[in-house]
């Protein structure tokens, strides 16, 4: 029988690559500098447009639009940095300079838009309410996600992109040596990072008043996120990765 989940309006979904190269993560530091000091910048304004935000919901309970878009854009690329860097190693393609979804890239992130947002919740949910999800993602996404912590260490929001054990970059010292040694990225391993990493992102999103809905506190493991548009991978599956079963032929036309 299948279960069926409510899908959670922050949607976090990657495709694997047919082929990821055994060394390139090692240097993957040094190709990332160029995004790294642009999303420094941005990150700065996503914490400028979410002090806007905060008093717009709490005098119009509406997330003004553009703001809001562009604060999705912001985690959308930083999704795509971290997917190809030292949050996932899911790629070996370098991310576009963009805060817009590039379809044909291996790595989506987006937000469902809310009409309206609770004027009492802005008060409290983004540390009050948020502060279990962010106690149990900081023991598996913590120092390793600096990006998120740049952005908020100023406002007293504990990021959940930001703080406590890097379980994440503990697991990715694995992935990596079996890369080298193997050509291979086990996909159980995976599955399990890619969870971990979009755990994190439903609770930034939430502590940046992005929705309502509170993170469900499971792991929704692998590329394709539950309630979302399931993304085709590009190419055969890489070595290690099983290909999924052919379709079922369909019935002849009586």
């Amino acid at each position: 029988m299948t279960e069926h989940r409510t899908p959670y309006p922050v949607r976090v979904d990657a495709s694997t690559d047919p082929s990821t190269s055994r060394a390139l993560w090692l240097v993957k530091w040094l190709l990332l500098i160029p995004h790294l000091v642009v999303l420094f910048f941005l990150w700065i304004g996503f914490f400028v447009v979410s002090v806007i935000a905060f008093f717009a919901i709490l005098f119009t309970a509406r997330y003004p639009r553009s703001l809001f878009d562009f604060n999705v854009g912001v985690l959308r690329w930083t999704w795509r940095v971290h997917y190809y860097g030292y949050w996932a190693l899911g790629t070996d393609r370098y991310p576009p300079f963009t805060l817009a979804d590039v379809p044909d890239y291996p790595a989506h992130l987006d937000v469902a838009y809310p009409e309206r947002l609770s004027r009492g919740l802005v008060l409290v949910k983004w540390w009050l309410l948020a502060l279990p999800q962010l106690l149990i993602v900081s023991l598996f996404v913590g120092g390793g996600l600096w990006i998120g912590d740049q952005a908020t260490a100023d406002n007293g929001w504990n990021s959940a992109w930001g703080i406590g054990v890097d379980l994440v970059s503990l697991l990715l010292c694995f992935a990596a040596i079996a890369l080298l040694f193997t050509g291979r990225y086990p996909r159980p391993l995976y599955d399990f990072i890619l969870g971990l990493d979009r755990w994190a992102v439903r609770v930034a999103a939430y502590v940046a008043l992005m929705t309502d809905r509170y993170p469900p506190f499971r792991l929704d493991q692998g590329g394709a996120d539950p309630g979302s548009v399931p993304v085709e991978p590009i190419g055969p599956p890489p070595v290690g990765m099983p290909a999924a079963p052919p379709p079922a032929p369909a019935a002849p036309a009586r």
